[in-house]
Parts: C-alpha cells; structure tokens; sequence
C-alpha cells in the first residue's frame, strides 16, 4: 500500500459544519438561545450592548451580574446548576463552551453541543438548567466573560456541581496538556 493510502485508511474525514452561505449546521442543546450583540465601532474603539430586555432574549429577568477570567488552555468545568440558568457575554478572548445534556427525555438527551464565543463574533448564549458545561480558553489571551444568572449567588449554599474534566460520565475530551477542574 502507498504511503498516501495508508495515512488516508487511518485519517478521520471531516464533515460539514456549515452551509454554503457560512450558517452552522451545529444543532444546539435543547433550550439554548443565541443572540447576536450588537458591537458599534470606530476610530475611538468599540461599545458593546451586552443585554437589554427589550430584547425578549430570554423570560427571566436581569437579577445579577459578575464577570469571569480564564487562562489560556484552561477549563473552568465541568459544572452544572439545578436552580438557574448562566447567560454569558463574553468581552475578551475566545472560548469554547462544551455543553452535555443529561437531562432524561430532552430531545438532546446525551449529546455534546460546542460553541465558539470571540470578542470577533459576540452574542449572548445562556446554559439551562441541568445541563453540565465547561469553560475551555482556545485562545493566546485572558477570557474575560460576563455571566448574567437568572438568580443571585447563594453564598451559603451555592447551586453548582462539579465533575472533572477528564470524568468518563461525559463522552467528551480535553485536548492533552489542558488544565482546570
């Protein structure tokens, strides 16, 4: 065999993952709203509208905000909430955000959904109940993100859980050398 055949017999093809005109064909985990954030710019810099109700972005309303940093080739999970739901914006960096729907009788039930969140392409996504999600920072720069839950931390008793991230509950994996937990 030629060494063209054997390096193509061991190579994994790639599918689509857009359609001609550049639209995702990713199908997103049941309950995941996306919406674009309108970035204004100019000789000066940029303003960005992170959240506005008008909007009708999601039912909830704006009840607390805080911002997150993360390292590059760091992952902040796996988490998951049982109360509330996350609604991030990111402003600086790219991030992977990996989500894995457990949640029994979902129409994803036991699927991985991946979105790309860059300060190039903005919007605001929101993470549902129940549903585990790490923070992976693919890029050379800090992530910086802003989490808009639709309930107030509860210093006291705090509405996460936790996995590794190398857990075989999730069918997912790091690339090697990544770090986190």
């Amino acid at each position: 065999m030629s060494i063209l055949a054997t390096t193509l017999a061991a190579a994994k093809k790639d599918g689509a993952t857009v359609t001609p005109e550049g639209k995702p064909l990713r199908r997103l985990t049941d309950g995941v709203k996306i919406r674009p954030l309108p970035t204004h710019r100019d000789a000066r810099g940029s303003v960005t509208e992170l959240y506005d109700p008008r909007w009708d972005y999601h039912d909830e309303p704006l009840v607390f905000a805080y911002t997150f940093s993360i390292k590059p080739n760091v992952v902040k999970g796996w988490n998951l909430h049982e109360i509330h739901e996350d609604r991030y914006a990111l402003l600086s960096g790219t991030m992977e955000l990996v989500l894995y729907d457990p949640r029994p009788g979902s129409p994803t039930e036991g699927e991985v959904c991946k979105l790309v969140l860059s300060e190039d392409n903005r919007f605001i996504v929101n993470v549902p109940r129940n549903v585990w999600h790490a923070d992976y920072n693919i890029g050379s720069k800090d992530v910086v993100v802003v989490n808009f839950p639709t309930m107030q931390y509860d210093h006291a008793n705090p509405d996460k859980y936790r996995l590794p991230i190398d857990t075989d509950l999730i069918p997912y994996r790091f690339p090697s050398g990544v770090t986190g937990g």
